[in-house]
């Protein structure tokens, strides 16, 4: 019986999947959103109860991180995946500058990069004489094997949209407590802390899914490492505690 594969190993399909190439994955974007969103909003929750502030504060505080927050987080990584494109066409700029002026360089640097891969003789020349007669081919290979960089990548607009709008929704569960009539003092905290672990650990199981690694091993860690830091922002809320005098209104 033959094992589960990922993808048809047919010729036809394989000529297909190479020539049609692979989209973009936005699953660290979501991911960052989503670990980054509702650990953001769990420390402000956890800072207010610490200082024994009520669940107002907290849900009034926790409003404003997050939709500040959320802004940042999304501005951020669009400018840091646009500045990969631009490193990227900067590069292939340069490569075609050195390609027109000095090409018989350009072309031992082709010759030499497969050396170094094993090829040699005329397996290596009808390498180096296939890539530089095409150009973009030959800038390409420059690009991918000179510079280590991707061809293709994220769009930055995406990737900023989906690390905001994941850093919103999943930011914006541990405050949903706070909405509950019935709950009251220190209810809303235990409840938020409860929706936070349950948030927390279905981001890293779906990542283990997605990636197919130990499912709830990457929830277990995920919701470890969110966890430690909301415990971190409830001591500094406890300890600052004295501090804030008569603005503990039960």
């Amino acid at each position: 019986m033959k094992a589960s594969l990922e993808h048809s190993h047919d010729k036809e399909d394989i000529r297909k999947r190479l020539r049609d190439g692979h989209g973009s994955s936005y699953l660290r974007d979501a991911i960052l959103g989503g670990i980054d969103g509702c650990v953001t909003t769990i420390a402000v929750v956890a800072s207010v109860a610490g200082a024994g502030l009520p669940g107002m504060i907290a849900f009034v505080l926790g409003v404003a991180s997050l939709v500040a927050d959320a802004l940042s987080m999304g501005v951020s990584n669009y400018q840091a995946v646009k500045s990969d494109e631009e490193a990227r066409e900067r590069l292939r700029r340069q490569e075609e500058k050195h390609v027109d002026i000095v090409p018989d360089g350009e072309r031992e640097e082709i010759r030499e990069i497969f050396r170094a891969k094993g090829f040699s003789g005329d397996a290596l020349e009808t390498i180096v004489e296939t890539i530089c007669a095409d150009r973009k081919l030959w800038v390409d290979t420059m690009i991918k094997e000179e510079y280590g960089l991707a061809l293709d990548g994220p769009t930055a607009w995406k990737a900023g949209c989906a690390t905001f709008s994941v850093f919103m929704g999943v930011g914006a569960l541990p405050l949903l407590p706070f909405l509950v009539p019935y709950l009251s003092g220190a209810e809303y905290f235990v409840a938020s802390g409860a929706v936070t672990a349950l948030a927390l650990f279905g981001i890293g199981w779906v990542k283990g899914w997605v990636l197919d690694t130990r499912r709830f091993q990457a929830g277990l860690e995920t919701l470890l490492m969110g966890g430690g830091a909301a415990a971190v922002a409830f001591l500094f809320g406890f300890f600052l505690e004295p501090m804030l005098g008569d603005l503990r209104l039960g």
